[in-house]
Formats: C-alpha cells, sequence, structure tokens
C-alpha cells in the first residue's frame, strides 16, 4: 500500500508544483523557499532535539506553549518546527523569532523525508493534531526516532474515512511511541484505527492552555476605548469564501436596529484580502481597511465606517478584545469550524454555525456552559447578534462562563510534558 501510495505521490508531483505556482499568484510567499518542501535544508551541526510539526495557523498557535516549554529546556535553536503554510510559517517566525529552527514541512516522498531527517538528525518528533504520513513515520521508525502524535483528534468524518483503509492506518499508527489524544472519543477512534491502546493517552486539548497575548488584548481595549465603549462591535473571525457575504448581510441587518453598529470582518486567508474588500464594496457597506489604519490614533476615521476589514496578520485576538460579541467562521461552510477557545478566553460570548466537526469538544464544552450559541442557518444570525449586543447583562454572564471553561479544561499541557519525560530523545 506504501509503495502504490509513494508511486502515486511521485506522478503527482508536478500537480504540486503547479498547485505552489497557482498558489502563489495570489500569495508569493507560496514561491519562496521551495526547496525546503524537497528536503533542501542546511544541515543541523548539533541535530535537532525535538522536532514540531504543526501545519497551519490552528496547529501552530495551539503548539505555542508546548514549544516555548520546549525550547526553555533544550539547547538554544536545538528546536525545530515546521509548518506546511505560509501563514503558518509567519506565525511561528512572529512568536518564535531566532530562538527555533523553522522550515517547510518536506513532502512525504522517501527520498525527500530521507534527506530531511539526514540533514536534520532530530532525536524525537512531534506531530500536532492528525498529520499522519506514511512515509515520514516509516523513516522515523526505521531510524528509531520516537514520533508522538499530540493534540490528537479525529472528526467523525475523518474517522470515516481512514477507516476505509484501516490496515494501512494500522501500519502507520504501529510507527507512534505515544497518541495523547484530546478527547476520550478521540482516543477511541484512534485505538479502532489499530492504535495501540498502551499508547493512547487522553491528555486533554491544548488549546485550553493557551495563554491570549495580553498586549492584543490590550490593545483591543484601546481600540473600542478610541471608537467609543458603548458603540455595538462584533467580530466575524477567520471566515472563508462565502461566509463574509453571510456576515455582510448579517450586519446590514443589525445596522437598520443599531445604526452604529461595527463589523470587525476578518479573512482567515491573506491571499484573499482583495477579494473581500471588492465584497464589502459591492455590499454597499461603508467600509475602511485596517492596514490602512493607524489605530487607535485613527480610530475617528471609523465613525461613518460600518465595517473595518481586517486585512492585517497576527491581530486576530486584538480584534476579540475590542469586540463585544465573536462569530467563529469556517462553520457556515463546511470547513469544520476554528477556534472557539480563543474568544472565549478573552470574555466574549461566541457565535458559530452547523460545521464544527473539528472542534467537537471545545463546542461541547462552551455550549453545555452556555458560553456560546450555535446557529444553524443563516437566518439565525441577525437576530441573535441583535440579542447579544442589546443586552450586556447577558454578554457579561456568557463570557464569564468562557473564562471558566477554559480554567476547568486546562492542565493538558503538563499531562503531555509527563509523558514526553518518560519517551528517550
Amino acid at each position: 500500500m506504501r509503495f502504490l501510495y509513494s508511486a502515486l505521490l511521485y506522478l503527482v508531483t508536478p500537480l504540486l508544483l503547479a498547485r505552489l505556482f497557482w498558489r502563489g499568484l495570489a500569495q508569493r510567499e507560496y514561491w519562496h523557499r521551495i526547496g525546503e518542501r524537497f528536503g533542501f535544508v542546511p544541515r543541523s551541526g548539533h541535530g535537532v532535539s525535538v522536532w514540531v510539526h504543526a501545519v497551519s495557523v490552528g496547529e501552530s498557535v495551539a503548539a505555542l506553549s508546548l514549544i516555548e516549554t520546549l525550547v526553555a529546556a533544550h539547547p538554544p535553536r536545538s528546536v525545530l518546527v515546521t509548518t506546511t503554510t505560509p501563514t503558518g510559517s509567519a506565525r511561528v517566525r512572529a512568536a518564535l523569532g531566532d530562538r527555533v529552527l523553522h522550515t517547510y514541512t518536506p513532502y512525504d516522498l522517501p527520498d525527500v523525508v530521507a534527506r530531511y531527517i539526514a540533514r536534520m538528525r532530530p532525536r524525537r518528533v512531534i506531530v500536532m493534531e492528525t498529520e499522519l504520513w506514511p512515509n515520514l513515520f516509516r523513516a522515523l521508525a526505521r531510524e528509531r526516532i520516537p514520533i508522538v502524535i499530540a493534540n490528537a483528534r479525529l472528526s467523525p468524518r475523518s474517522f470515516a474515512n481512514y477507516l476505509r483503509i484501516r490496515r494501512s492506518m494500522k501500519r502507520i499508527l504501529a510507527d507512534c511511541r505515544l497518541i495523547a489524544a484530546q478527547s476520550e472519543p478521540d482516543a477511541q477512534r484512534f485505538c479502532r484505527l489499530g492504535a495501540d491502546p498502551a499508547r493512547v493517552e487522553v491528555t486533554g486539548n491544548l488549546k485550553f492552555d493557551q495563554a491570549l497575548p495580553e498586549a492584543q488584548l490590550a490593545a483591543g481595549a484601546q481600540w473600542r476605548k478610541a471608537w467609543g465603549a458603548d458603540r455595538p462591535v462584533w467580530c466575524a473571525a477567520s471566515t472563508h469564501e462565502g461566509e463574509e457575504a453571510i456576515a455582510l448581510r448579517a450586519h446590514a441587518a443589525l445596522l437598520e436596529r443599531e445604526p452604529r453598529s461595527l463589523l470587525l470582518l476578518v479573512p482567515r486567508h491573506p491571499q484573499r484580502f482583495e477579494a473581500v474588500a471588492r465584497l464589502c464594496e459591492k455590499s454597499g457597506l461603508k467600509f475602511a481597511r485596517r492596514s490602512a489604519l493607524k489605530l487607535p490614533e485613527d480610530a475617528a476615521k471609523l465613525a461613518e465606517a460600518n465595517v473595518l476589514l481586517g486585512d492585517s496578520m497576527g491581530e486576530l485576538n486584538t480584534c476579540f478584545g475590542a469586540s463585544d460579541v465573536a462569530l467563529v467562521a469556517g462553520s457556515f461552510v463546511p470547513v469544520g469550524g476554528h477556534n472557539v477557545l480563543e474568544p472565549a478566553a478573552a470574555g466574549v460570548p461566541v457565535l458559530f454555525g452547523p460545521h464544527m466537526f473539528n472542534f467537537e469538544q471545545a463546542r461541547s464544552v462552551l455550549l453545555d456552559a452556555g458560553a456560546a450559541r450555535q446557529l444553524t442557518v443563516e437566518a439565525q444570525l441577525a437576530p441573535a447578534l441583535a440579542e447579544l449586543l442589546g443586552d450586556p447583562p447577558l454578554r457579561k454572564e456568557m463570557g464569564r462562563a468562557g473564562r471558566a471553561v477554559m480554567a476547568a479544561n486546562r492542565g493538558a499541557l503538563q499531562r503531555l510534558l509527563a509523558l514526553l519525560e518518560k519517551i528517550p530523545g
């Protein structure tokens, strides 16, 4: 099976390059450092103590507290962090700078991963969430390099797909020394795919342990103070194609009730900033671009704006700090949702749509605590916003519940670190 997988991957390599070129038309960073994706990286003279792989922004954010702990416990620049996307790469560099080694993840081709491992010489590998790469895992196992899947999760949809190739999945999971699952259902799904139950532990979700940057929350409070604490403000966070239109329609309806309302519209991917700007223009709503403003100094320029387009990087938590309510997107389209715990940690009531299969546990605990509401159709969004924006005591109670949920579920990092101490490397 792995032979067929590898052969197919070699055959589609030209398509992978074409995809990089195509994506680079919108985001030029995809054209940079292509050699890293084929294992052509500088040799690490002293070897890598720990290699942490986080795919993109979400996994990178979840891994930050773990990476910070690993950096503190190992020699300088001996922790390697890899990502697959430019946005994930930018997040790692912004948060960790030169304190870690960083490259793009090598493609899962036998010669590529062999070259990468030979040049980096990792002693342990920690893979975040659900990154299961057959050739990489086999190459690491042959070199007797322990593999840990941290914050491991399997949505029902992913599990159903993997179940069709259960025999192959069992061989892949056999190469793992530890699978640290987010929840008991996640652990059971990994075991049903063939993982050794003795190597599966439930440690909890690392996202509960993430500390929001106080500087960003403080900046959000300054934004809010500058444009008026009594102005109703909501954030549509990490939107995908189709969701900006939903947010803009809901905001237009909201403006009929409260003409001073402000929408902070933050697309998930920077390559879509221009397309979303055109959509804002076509909507007829008055909008301003974050990239054209210096905040809070230019807050007066927002007095007549209905929408602030978040076309900047690394300011999502600032937007949460400036908002009364947060809609976490990726949930009105079948993406599976995004991190609902960040606004909850900021004490902001959370809304999300029907598609939350990537965040089952977080969704459930927030709903059970009354810190969030799930909407099943677009038509429910504007009324929900109107209710919450018009009821400060309710918002305060939901925000307090969200913070309580975060406090009650912390501890995944310490449980994971305790298990990692038992794994040589």
